[in-house]
């Protein structure tokens, strides 16, 4: 199992960041009560570009809930 290095919420959505097999990767995992989405992002981008891929995951949320009415 890997670790995890964090966990937040964005709204309903519940984030967790957890380690991978490479070091410069991680496991970013994201649901809410209807959906589910698991990407890797690197170390680079989680430290740096953090506010940047929460706006990515909100609207890829936003988009499927659009999708399911």
């Amino acid at each position: 199992m890997s670790k995890e290095i964090d966990n937040y919420y964005l709204g309903d959505i519940k984030v967790t960041i957890s380690e991978t097999d490479s070091p410069e990767k991680l496991n970013v995992l994201c649901q809410d009560d209807s959906f589910k989405m698991e990407f890797k992002a690197s170390l680079y981008e989680y430290q740096y570009y953090k506010r940047h891929m929460n706006q990515k995951i909100r609207n890829r949320f936003a988009q499927a809930h659009e999708q399911e009415s």
